[in-house]
């Protein structure tokens, strides 16, 4: 079955992008072969893209390359879901905690947005606008935190966390609770005590770790 991509976006981010929903959601199993002959052929690009596709899976640890054997799955594992939420973890922890120094009104307006947007999704009951703008907000914890290192670590592993939130979205039929959650961290970040702010942050970030371990069980 040939899969296509579009003209614009990066080609080699679209076929990692489909590759890495298909690891994540199982549908490629660990240990399984691919090959950058067959991947070429479905996507109808040419081995270039699938390459940059494979290199960037190969980071995110869900592929590795074995030249010239060929590339095998890796997925996901217990470990691996645990070591990419302790991994987000100190990295949101960082962020929100220097976040929390912004006082300009205005600096807050996109993550307010992104709020707003969370609750029309949740209303609509629309998943895919919902993933969108919860990332949003949480990529908007590091804008606030004035740290580019801090952020670029973030948009390195923005790609596997989409993928994963897109898996363990599809578990809430009511996403309003999720939407509470988010307006909850808003305001303890602009109104509480950073103690306050980081538990809030630990405990959304470790329901979601237990939404995506809950998934990986379910395949066993």
């Amino acid at each position: 079955m040939t899969q296509s991509v579009k003209r614009g976006e990066s080609l080699g981010a679209q076929v990692a992008r489909a590759l890495r929903q298909r690891i994540v959601r199982g549908e490629l199993a660990p240990g399984e072969r691919i090959t950058e002959e067959a991947l070429a052929e479905e996507f109808s690009v040419s081995r270039g893209p699938v390459r940059d596709a494979l290199t960037q899976l190969s980071f995110e640890k869900l592929v590795e390359v074995q030249r010239p054997r060929g590339v095998y799955i890796v997925g996901l594992t217990h470990d691996d879901v645990d070591q990419l939420y302790s991994l987000r973890g100190a990295l949101e922890q960082l962020a929100l905690s220097r976040a929390m120094r912004v006082e300009d009104d205005s600096r807050w307006t996109a993550m307010a947005a992104a709020v707003e947007r969370m609750g029309e999704a949740a209303d609509a009951g629309d998943h895919e606008a919902f993933v969108a703008a919860d990332l949003e907000f949480h990529s908007q914890i590091y804008a606030l935190a004035d740290h580019p290192r801090l952020e670029g670590a973030w948009n390195q592993y923005l790609p596997t966390f989409t993928a994963l939130l897109e898996v363990t979205i599809n578990h809430d039929e009511d996403l309003h609770e999720s939407s509470d959650d988010h307006v909850k961290l808003m305001d303890v970040m602009r109104n509480g005590k950073p103690t306050q702010a980081a538990k809030v942050l630990s405990e959304h970030l470790d329901g979601a770790r237990e939404r995506m371990l809950a998934e990986i069980a379910d395949r066993a």
